[in-house]
C-alpha cells in the first residue's frame, strides 16, 4: 500500500497516544513512500453519534468526506506530494519503495540507503547474495526509520517473499528488522510486519502476535486464508479485491467463486463480506483491509471494513464530488459487526485450521493469485539488489 487517508477516531495503524488529532508535515517535495492518512473532517460528527454526513450552513461535504467517515482510505501510490491536502500519519516500506527512492535525484531517503550499504555488518558477509540480502534489510529498517519519525503512526514493513514459505526465516527476518528499529529508537508499539498469507506466513504471524510482534498479512485471495489468519491472531489481513474478480472473469471451477457467482454476487466484495462476517463473528482482533479496488462503487459497497486501499484517482473523484444528505448511495455502512450475527458458515468453515485444511480449501484462484503475488515481490527484491551490486559501495560514505 502507498498512502492512507482517513477520519475514524481510531485506528491499528496509530498507537492510541496518537489517535486524537492531525500531524502536519512541514515537507512540500515529493516524498517517496506508503503514507496512511488521516482527515478529521467528520471524526467528531460520527463520534458524536452521527452515521451518515450532514451538512451545515455553508460546510462542503464532498463524497471523499462521507467515506472516510466510515472507514480508513489508503490511497495506492508510491509517490506523493500533496500534504496539505492528505496529511500522512503512517506508512509502508516495501521493494518497490526502494526502487522508487533509487530513481528519484534528491530525496532525503538517499541517505539511508547509501548509510545501509556502508554498514560494517554487511560487508563482511563472504557470499555476494548474504551481503545484498543484508544491505535489503538494513535499507528497509533506515528508510522505515525515516517514516517512523516523520509520522506519528505506524510503519509496515515487507518482509521478504523468498522467506515466504519459511516460518523460522520469516521470523528471524522480522526480529532482525525489529531490532534495526529499536536501535533507531522505533518501538515494537509503532511497527506492523507484511508477511505473504502462506501457511508458513500464517504460522510465522501466529507466533510473532504471541511475543506481542504485530503482523500484516497479505496475498490473501481466499476465505481460508483469511480465517486462518485471523485465528492466528493477525493484527491486519490484506484480501485483494479487485484481483479475485479479475481472475474470475477468465477462468472457471474455483468453488468459492463459483458458489458466489451462483447467488448473483460480485466475487471480490462477497469474499470481504465473508471474511468481515467471520471475524467479527468469533471475537477475533484482526482488522481487515481491502486492496484491488477499482472504482467508486467498489468504495460505496466496502463502507464499514477497517481499512480501503484506492487508487489516487478514485480519491480524487471522491474529493472533487460535493454530496448532501440525500445522494442516492445513502452513505451508510454496508459491513457492520452485526453482519457476523445473521451469516451462517458451515462446519467445514468453522474448523481449527491447519496446513492440511488450509491447501484442501483454498482452491485454484487463491493457488494461482498467491503464486503470482510471491513471484511478483520476489522479482522486486532481486531487482533492489541488483541494483544495490552496481552502486556498492555508495561514494562518500
Amino acid at each position: 500500500m502507498a498512502l492512507s487517508v482517513s477520519a475514524p477516531t481510531s485506528s491499528s495503524l496509530l498507537p492510541a497516544s496518537f489517535q486524537v488529532g492531525r500531524w502536519r508535515s512541514s515537507a512540500r517535495s515529493a516524498k517517496p513512500g506508503a503514507f496512511s492518512l488521516r482527515r478529521p473532517v467528520l471524526a467528531a460528527r460520527v463520534a458524536a453519534g452521527g452515521n451518515a454526513p450532514s451538512s451545515s450552513v455553508g460546510e462542503v461535504v464532498t463524497e471523499f468526506d462521507a467515506v472516510v467517515s466510515f472507514s480508513e482510505i489508503v490511497p495506492d501510490t508510491v509517490v506523493f506530494d500533496d500534504f496539505e491536502k492528505f496529511a500522512p500519519t503512517a506508512a509502508t516500506v516495501s521493494s518497490s519503495l526502494l526502487l522508487g527512492i533509487a530513481g528519484l535525484p534528491d530525496t532525503k531517503f538517499k541517505s539511508a540507503i547509501d548509510t545501509a550499504l556502508a554498514d560494517g555488518e554487511c560487508n563482511t558477509l563472504e557470499k555476494p547474495e548474504d551481503r545484498m540480502s543484508c544491505f535489503l534489510t538494513k535499507a528497509l529498517a533506515n528508510v522505515g526509520a525515516e517514516m517512523a519519525h516523520l509520522v506519528p503512526g505506524r510503519v509496515s514493513t515487507e518482509i521478504d517473499a523468498r522467506l515466504a514459505y519459511d516460518t523460522q526465516g520469516i521470523i528471524q527476518r522480522v526480529h532482525e528488522l525489529l531490532k534495526l528499529y529499536n536501535d533507531h529508537d522505533v518501538s515494537s508499539e509503532r511497527l506492523l510486519f507484511k508477511i505473504p498469507a502462506t501457511w508458513q506466513g500464517i504460522e510465522a504471524s501466529r507466533l510473532l502476535e504471541s511475543e506481542g510482534i504485530q503482523t500484516h498479512l497479505t496475498f490473501v485471495y481466499s476465505f481460508a486464508q483469511a480465517a486462518a489468519a485471523a485465528q492466528a491472531g493477525a493484527s491486519v489481513v490484506q484480501i485483494f479485491v479487485g484481483r479475485v474478480r479479475d481472475w474470475a472473469r477468465t477462468h472457471s471451477g474455483d468453488p468459492e467463486i463459483d458458489e458466489a457467482l451462483r447467488k448473483g454476487e460480485d466475487v471480490g466484495l462477497a469474499l470481504v463480506k465473508k471474511v468481515y462476517a467471520y471475524i467479527h463473528k468469533n471475537g477475533y482482533k484482526t482488522k481487515l483491509m481491502a486492496a484491488a479496488i477499482r472504482n467508486k462503487q467498489d468504495v460505496f459497497s466496502l463502507l464499514g471494513i477497517d481499512y480501503i486501499i484506492a487508487p489516487l484517482k478514485i480519491l480524487q473523484s471522491l474529493e472533487e464530488s460535493v454530496t448532501d444528505t440525500d445522494v442516492k448511495y445513502g452513505y451508510v455502512p454496508r459491513l457492520t459487526p452485526l453482519l457476523g450475527k445473521t451469516y451462517n458458515f458451515t462446519e467445514e468453515e468453522l474448523v481449527k485450521w491447519d496446513q492440511l485444511s488450509l491447501a484442501a480449501a483454498m482452491g485454484p484462484a487463491a493457488e494461482e493469485l498467491l503464486a503470482s503475488g510471491l513471484e511478483g515481490y520476489v522479482n522486486q527484491a532481486r531487482r533492489v539488489e541488483e541494483l544495490f551490486g552496481k552502486i556498492w559501495p555508495p561514494p562518500n560514505v
